[in-house]
């Protein structure tokens, strides 16, 4: 297992548990961070005893946006040539559920990174916003589709025109977040969201964030088509069996993720 040093790794019981830790910048996410995230959320994908992780962050933040100090002095052809944010596309092509625990700012970078995540757990004192408007530029990570996608043209288009922040209750109104807890009990249900999703069989947890992601993407016929493909693609396996099993038989399923 690597040594990270702007991120923390843990993981036990199915669940990892991934923390950006650059407190002192807000966990800005510089290319350090970007290539860290992309390397653990790799090997979790890999690791057969990992089935879903938590992202939060250190301190007061989840993410106070993309590293400006790394960013301002680049030009054009720099950020052209190198593909600048293109290694986040890594993460958010990871196979397995992520919970983001947002506990506190969720800014440019750091929204959209919430974004690339299945779930978002927030925490009443979370912020989320698209800031990139007040520093001449836009949002770069994904932000002006994921957002609009998840909120609609009418709220993506305040958030980045206007630069400003909403608060857990208005993210949830509007369908930015999955739900918002007490701030003290955020970990906590996080961690209890995670738990129950690691219980079920692999394979059709894959399969769910597989065919509700592609939801996005494909027109109605064609994402009824792909759903049903994976659902019937999933009597191949072991575990369906054992889970129609231990429904008729009134038990708990035992899962083996094959």
């Amino acid at each position: 297992m690597a040594n990270y040093t702007t991120i923390t790794f843990e993981h036990g019981n199915r669940v990892a548990l991934v923390t950006l830790n650059r407190p002192d910048s807000l966990n800005a996410l510089n290319q350090e961070v970007m290539s860290e995230v992309a390397h653990v959320f790799a090997e979790i994908d890999r690791n057969k005893d990992i089935a879903v992780s938590v992202l939060t962050g250190e301190g007061r933040a989840f993410a106070a946006g993309a590293d400006i100090k790394e960013m301002a002095p680049q030009g054009f052809s720099d950020m052209y040539v190198e593909d600048y944010f293109a290694g986040w596309d890594r993460f958010a092509a990871s196979r397995k559920p992520v919970i983001a625990a947002v506990n506190g700012f969720a800014l440019g970078g750091g929204c959209e990174l919430a974004l690339m995540c299945d779930l978002i757990i927030a925490s009443d004192k979370a912020k989320f916003g698209q800031p990139e408007i007040k520093l001449g530029v836009t949002p770069g990570m994904g932000g002006s589709i994921r957002l609009t996608k998840a909120v609609g043209k009418a709220k993506a288009m305040d958030m980045v025109l206007t630069g400003r922040m909403i608060d857990g209750t208005e993210a949830d109104r509007i369908g930015l977040v999955s739900r918002v807890v007490p701030h003290d009990t955020l970990m906590e249900e996080a961690m209890k969201a995670a738990k129950e999703i690691a219980s079920y069989s692999l394979p059709s947890l894959m399969a769910a964030k597989e065919m509700v992601g592609r939801a996005l993407e494909l027109p109605t016929t064609e994402g009824v088509r792909f759903e049903r493909r994976l659902f019937q693609g999933l009597f191949g396996t072991e575990d369906q069996k054992e889970g129609m099993a231990a429904f008729t038989e009134k038990r708990a399923p035992v899962f083996k993720d094959r």
